[in-house]
């Protein structure tokens, strides 16, 4: 490393901060992002932590190349124990935030304790404040952003924050940034309305990007780029972002529909993304990306009122579409720009109401339960008083604000029967009933039900000749048939945590490249970082890491048992519910194995071994703290003025 940058600890109750030197050894075995945040929650969370107490911590972590010259590495992953699965929680979020980190000397930052009242800690090269947020609390996050954008003028600053769903404790609440990167799933906006964080801000030092080590870095880079841009669905994802497939997803057979009770969606043409495009009025992207994939859509006409919008991501259309049986394109818009502001999760959201509309449909809930709401299919406005209420809690969202598994329990009369989760985690867009290595990944993914923290993109992407040529086994052509599926989902965690501890998006390298190589994140990687890292040391860190995720989960009781698709799939007209079960364990059972790991899905001890000699600073390093005392507007904290990175 050309030198090392540090970890920035805030606790929030004493109002105190402290930089410390990152760990040499935490780059050595798990790099950074993803991994150090294994990594440090493992060594720092007790089993009896509460999620939403002062003792939880959230963990923002840098990738490895994330603010270096490599294409596409804007990325920073969160990481605190999850109140709405109490398992390992994580997102991940791209934006200006990553590179503000970085341009301040940061590799991580922790958030401790509980402010007394609103807090936004704001950083800015080695200055550390902690601002009081009275004024903010209660905002929504698009508010927020502008308020803080205003307060601390010059260089767009990167800046996190939460909405009111986050302040009200929705189980899934997220953080924003940048007004529409979603740091979105299991619940990390909730860990930060806990603590009364209402936002963190992040002006960059003015520190350059870090130095290219050589010829060999700069070619790697412009070889990266070009290999981005040269990729055959560069200009549609360029022009459509992921909402343009939506209808591919439904030609596939695999597009949540009413909450899962069917695969195909009969008015897809209506909430097809790709109709989006006559509403762009201007493209955007991540710091140092090609692809520029977000977009500011304008309607003209009177529902929409002149507003503005942020084009939605894939799953939004579909979990705010398709499977609550919507079928208008700029209302789908609407609601996922509206849980933006509130700060929702749109998966969750577009779950849980799916959800409830479903119990609506079998007559298990009422209008005297709903409030008065008609939960019929598509009904858009009654979504729209819905999400409005979980993000209050009232009524019948305080019970939803709970996610749909914890919301199954309290409403009783069979309603679990119908509860999309995995470990508490409500699942995606993709129908698990017909796509057997995504169904697999909703199962063992760490942090519950999901497709992005898996990635098994390889099933529909590469044919099976490919896979036996460059990774060394087969699977079946058949999206729907289990043959190597496990294979698959196995290389896909390894290469998906591999790019999270690296800071890279996942868009271009496995999505537009369909890369799994991880021969050209290699190349970036030595030569932006000087560490001699290659394809097998990115796989084994991916090891590491899951084995760590996995062992976190262990600690707190879940394991084997958990690692399962909900009754609700397993009845269905492909197959008698015995056969359809059996698959799923087949697929288990051998992942496990080639995880090396025991029948009940435990790892070995010595490939995880020695986490407390691992975290410990090096030896005689200096740190560099400051502290208030209390909170006030304008902030105290004491200016270091030490040497940055």
């Amino acid at each position: 490393m050309n030198c090392t940058p540090d970890i920035l600890e805030v606790d929030l109750t004493g109002g105190r901060w402290e930089r410390i030197p990152y760990p040499v050894r935490a780059f050595r075995e798990v790099l950074a992002g993803r991994g150090f945040n294994a990594l440090f929650l493992n060594e720092r969370l007790s089993q009896d932590t509460d999620p939403l107490g002062p003792d939880n911590l959230l963990v923002l972590s840098c990738g490895l190349l994330t603010g270096t010259a490599a294409p596409a590495s804007s990325r920073v992953h969160l990481g605190a124990l999850s109140p709405l699965t109490g398992v390992l929680g994580s997102s991940n979020v791209g934006g200006p935030l990553g590179r503000a980190l970085h341009a301040c000397g940061l590799q991580a930052v922790v958030i401790r304790g509980r402010s007394r009242m609103p807090a936004v800690p704001s950083i800015h090269g080695r200055d550390v404040r902690i601002e009081e947020a009275v004024d903010l609390w209660g905002l929504d996050t698009r508010e927020t952003e502008s308020r803080l954008r205003a307060e601390h003028p010059g260089e767009t600053p990167g800046i996190l924050s939460i909405g009111p769903a986050g302040e009200n404790g929705v189980a899934f609440a997220c953080a924003m940034s940048d007004y529409d990167h979603a740091a979105g799933r299991t619940g990390l906006g909730a860990v930060m309305g806990s603590k009364r964080l209402k936002a963190i801000v992040v002006r960059r030092e003015g520190l350059p990007l870090r130095a290219l080590s050589g010829e060999t870095a700069g070619k790697a880079v412009r070889r990266y780029a070009r290999r981005i841009r040269e990729a055959a669905e560069f200009r549609f994802f360029q022009r459509h972002g992921g909402a343009g497939y939506v209808t591919w997803c439904n030609d596939m057979g695999i597009l949540a529909t009413r909450n899962y009770r069917q695969n195909r969606f009969e008015s897809v043409d209506a909430i097809d993304g790709r109709g989006l495009h006559r509403h762009v009025v201007s493209t955007r992207g991540c710091p140092g990306c090609p692809v520029r994939c977000k977009a500011d859509l304008h309607f003209e006409n009177d529902r929409g009122r002149g507003e503005a919008f942020n084009r939605p991501e894939f799953e939004s259309m579909v979990n705010l579409g398709a499977k609550c049986g919507l079928g208008d394109l700029e209302t789908v818009v609407r609601l996922d720009n509206l849980c933006s502001g509130l700060g929702m999760d749109s998966i969750s959201t577009g779950t849980v109401v799916g959800f409830a509309m479903d119990l609506f449909d079998r007559r298990i809930i009422d209008r005297d339960e709903t409030g008065g709401l008609d939960l019929s299919w598509g009904n858009a406005e009654a979504m729209e008083t819905l999400i409005r209420r979980i993000a209050r809690r009232q009524g019948l969202g305080a019970i939803l604000a709970n996610g749909v598994r914890r919301a199954a329990r309290e409403l009783g009369r069979g309603a679990d029967q119908y509860a999309p989760h995995v470990k508490g985690l409500e699942l995606p867009g993709y129908h698990p009933g017909h796509i057997m290595g995504t169904a697999l990944g909703y199962m063992i993914s760490a942090r519950g039900g999901d497709f992005s923290n898996i990635y098994a993109s390889l099933e529909y992407s590469w044919p099976p000749e490919r896979a036996e040529a460059e990774l060394g086994y087969r699977f079946s052509p058949r999206i729907d048939e289990i043959h190597g599926k496990a294979f698959l989902v196995r290389s896909a965690v390894l290469v998906n945590i591999a790019m999270d501890c690296l800071g890279l998006c996942k868009v271009p390298a496995l999505s537009l490249l369909r890369g799994f190589d991880l021969e050209a994140e290699a190349e970036l990687a030595r030569g932006l970082t000087g560490l001699d890292i290659q394809v097998e040391t990115l796989m084994r860190v991916g090891e590491r890491v899951a084995d760590l995720e996995r062992l976190f989960n262990l600690k707190r009781g879940v394991g084997s048992p958990e690692d399962r698709l909900p009754p609700m799939f397993m009845a269905r007209p492909y197959g008698s519910g015995e056969k359809v079960e059996k698959r799923y364990e087949a697929m288990l059972e051998e992942y496990y194995g080639l995880m090396g790991w025991d029948e009940e899905g435990r790892p070995q001890e010595a490939r995880s071994a020695s986490v407390e000699d691992r975290m410990d600073p090096e030896e005689g390093a200096p740190r560099t703290t400051g502290s208030d005392g209390r909170l006030e507007h304008g902030g105290l904290g004491e200016r270091d003025e030490g040497n940055g990175c």
